[in-house]
């Protein structure tokens, strides 16, 4: 519902984009840093929030927030540089948290969306199958982790061993792609989904597709409303995202 309000004569509510910080800058550029590569802000080194150098591992990883801060306009658009807020993350956050990071992970594992199954209507539960079984066989090939769907809404106890198998995978992770699977895991509501896409078994795209399976079955019901395209919008975007920054991390390191 949308309420409209009033204000005195004369006072205009200011756009959300009046409200966002002015660019400051001209040119972006690199440079090599000690543990990496550095983005510039004409000449001027990124700092994160909380005042340390946005260095980057590679120069993959480097060239690709670098394009986020360049395709700014007038004003700086946070939500549209996720590649740099996960960089803060990982810079900021995750050096004093890797372990409650890693126990979130594996937490959504014990409820995973992979194996939530609609008991029906039956195209649904047959679309879920199509989709969600080969992850859930991948998981079992590749980490060793046995996973089982159920129908319903209710939570299972899933099989204590898979789920130290998937805190043993995630627990060896660097920090970088620590931050990555722990927000995939978190836009997917799946950590089988955002180590699939961790280890190159789906890409972006992929992820995208079968985290949002059940919302565009609804869609395919009863059609599409604004809020909805412009969330599922949102969500493609940081998934495509945390791909590219996968594959950079996957590229040679710095020298």
């Amino acid at each position: 519902m949308t309420e409209n309000y009033e204000t005195k004569p004369g006072v205009k509510i200011p756009e959300r984009e009046n409200a966002l910080p002015k660019r400051f800058y001209k040119a972006v550029s690199l440079t090599e840093a000690e543990g990496g590569h550095a983005v510039l802000l004409d000449g001027r080194p990124v700092k994160s929030p909380a005042k340390q150098p946005l260095t980057l591992p590679n120069r993959a990883l480097a060239e690709l927030v670098a394009a986020e801060w360049d395709a700014q306009g007038e004003r700086i658009d946070a939500p549209s540089m996720p590649a740099t807020r996960l960089c803060f993350v990982a810079i900021d956050l995750i050096p004093n948290a890797r372990e409650a990071t890693v126990a979130e992970v594996t937490k959504y594992a014990t409820t995973d969306l992979v194996c939530f199954r609609a008991p029906e209507p039956p195209e649904l539960a047959a679309a879920q199958a199509a989709s969600w079984d080969p992850i859930i066989a991948w998981a079992r090939s590749k980490l060793d982790a046995h996973f089982v769907p159920a129908p319903g809404v209710m939570p299972i106890d899933q099989d204590p061993v898979a789920l130290q198998r998937v805190m043993q995978r995630t627990s060896e992770l660097d920090d970088w792609r620590l931050t990555t699977l722990a927000h995939v895991t978190a836009v997917c509501g799946s950590a089988l989904l955002g180590l699939a896409l961790l280890e190159g078994e789906i890409d972006g795209e992929q992820a995208f597709v079968l985290s949002t399976l059940d919302e565009h079955f609804q869609i395919s019901q009863w059609g599409e409303d604004h809020e909805a395209a412009a969330r599922l919008a949102r969500l493609r975007t940081e998934l495509r995202v945390m791909h590219e920054v996968l594959r950079a991390l996957d590229a040679a390191p710095a020298a």
